[in-house]
């Protein structure tokens, strides 16, 4: 194999996509977003398929526009954590995800911290990435 037999196919892909540059703007990243939705629908019980490879190129490109055009608030985690539940109208007997309800009150209070499994649970959810969920390390302040 050689350069010149994937260039065809690669020239028609990123006609379709526009994978060789960054996502331009809304338009283009609701196509990329239609595009791993269909490759769900048609293949998402066949994820050896490799078609799964293309959607991972893409998925770089959506993260990477997200990350610079839609970037999640800086809040603490259970703060972010409230917000989610208010915004698909969740309370709190209804996060089986982090525990019994007195731990479910820790975590909202900020008096307890998320673990790997509930971060896990709580991301796959609310369709977030994990690193939401993750306490950033205050900002130095320079004197």
């Amino acid at each position: 194999m050689s350069v010149t037999d994937i260039l065809t196919p690669w020239v028609a892909v990123d006609a379709a996509l526009g994978l060789s540059t960054p996502v331009r703007d809304e338009a283009h990243y609701a196509e990329l977003l239609a595009f791993v939705d269909e490759v769900f629908e048609r293949f998402g019980a066949d994820d050896a398929h490799p078609i799964f490879g293309l959607v991972s190129i893409v998925a770089d490109r959506i993260r990477e526009y997200e990350a610079r055009v839609h970037p999640w608030p800086e809040l603490p985690p259970h703060e972010l954590l409230r917000e989610l539940m208010a915004d698909h109208g969740i309370k709190q007997a209804e996060l089986p995800e982090l525990g019994p309800q007195s731990v479910v009150s820790e975590v909202l209070a900020g008096k307890r911290a998320l673990n790997l499994r509930q971060v896990t649970a709580l991301a796959e959810r609310f369709h977030v990435p994990m690193e939401v969920f993750v306490v950033r390390p205050a900002a130095k302040m320079v004197a």
